[in-house]
């Protein structure tokens, strides 16, 4: 499974690209929108874990970019300043998106984009 991290804490990104690899997924990382959106075009990624609240364009607009040149991607919100707004915009994508609130566990990072790929994914956190 191959995975995009888009946040624009470089460390952060790294770090967690760094625990998936060492847990058997191909991520790859971006620390902008424009960065992601230039990797999606060159490879297929199953999975974006984006941050919602980036410079220039926020999470939802990198989704709706990426969602229409790889309609089968799903996605996956992180943000550290989490309301019932951001929640119900993601949550209303059911089985494409979910979403959680930094600080994040490894465990439940995997679990989540693993509910994602396999379907099962959606609403929680």
């Amino acid at each position: 499974m191959r995975v995009l991290l888009v946040d624009d804490e470089e460390e952060f990104v790294v770090t967690l690209s760094e625990r998936l690899g060492l847990r058997g997924m191909d991520a790859d990382y971006a620390t902008s929108a424009d960065e992601a959106l230039m990797k999606a075009q060159n490879q297929f990624y199953d999975v974006a874990v984006l941050d919602m609240r980036l410079p220039k364009m926020g999470g939802l607009a990198i989704r709706d970019a990426l969602k229409g040149r790889h309609p089968d991607m799903k996605f996956l919100f992180l943000t550290g300043y989490g309301s019932e707004e951001d929640f119900n915009n993601v949550a209303s994508l059911e089985g494409n998106s979910a979403y959680l609130v930094k600080p994040i566990d490894i465990t439940t990072l995997i679990a989540k984009i693993n509910e994602l790929f396999t379907g099962k994914g959606g609403r929680n956190e």
